[in-house]
């Protein structure tokens, strides 16, 4: 039986589908296999898996499904048994539609950005969390490191009911770029961004191992 992350924000842009594609790759990298599933009726992750396809000529390395609130128990519990490691994106809202997904989860992954703004949606992720007893944790995107915002932001997380990830996601072109590719950060040329997102995988598999 694999385990099932659930990438989960109320804010949008706060980078959940960058952080979805980018586990994926990043697990599938490091020799686990690994489906990706879509609750968003945006369908970012889908359109992203599609453009994946066609860069690849058809032949895929994740396995790819989509679900509404009502399937996604279903789907996932198909998906586990078959998969290492199974990530779920989600809408940007928190509310009845997302708790299947919460429900269905080993790990919440919360991503904020370097905001205020993001910050203060955390709190109602993590209170759906808890009331399902599925330990979460906070991932900085769009990360800027340096400045007080950033600073500020990261005190601000570290206060709240959650772990805060050491690793973080800079605010990098490469995510926006390779995004739209189809890829992810580890499939362009070498450059910070794979440290990143390697540092990233590690950490949250180590969150994984300890369950």
């Amino acid at each position: 039986m694999g385990y099932v992350i659930t990438i989960a924000q109320q804010k949008g842009g706060a980078g959940k589908t960058t952080l979805a594609v980018n586990l994926a790759v990043g697990f599938a990298k490091a020799g686990k296999s690994v489906a990706l599933m879509d609750t968003d009726p945006q369908g970012s992750a889908g359109r992203w898996f599609m453009a994946r396809l066609e860069d690849r000529d058809g032949t895929p390395d994740l396995d790819f499904s989509t679900a509404s609130a009502w399937g996604v128990t279903y789907e996932v519990r198909k998906l586990a048994d078959a998969h290492d490691i199974v990530i779920i994106d989600t809408p940007p809202k928190a509310d009845s539609d997302l708790r299947p997904a919460l429900r269905a989860s080993d790990l919440v992954l919360v991503p904020v950005a370097t905001s205020h703004l993001d910050l203060w949606a955390v709190e109602v992720v993590l209170y759906l969390a808890g009331r399902e007893s599925k330990p979460a944790m906070i991932v900085m995107t769009r990360n800027r490191p340096g400045t007080r915002l950033a600073g500020e932001v990261a005190q601000k997380a570290s206060e709240l009911e959650a772990d805060v990830a050491e690793a973080s996601m800079a605010n990098r072109v490469v995510y926006a770029e390779t995004l739209g590719q189809g890829r992810a950060a580890l499939e362009a040329r070498k450059g910070p961004a794979h440290d990143e997102v390697n540092a990233l995988v590690a950490e949250v598999q180590a969150v994984l191992d300890r369950l």
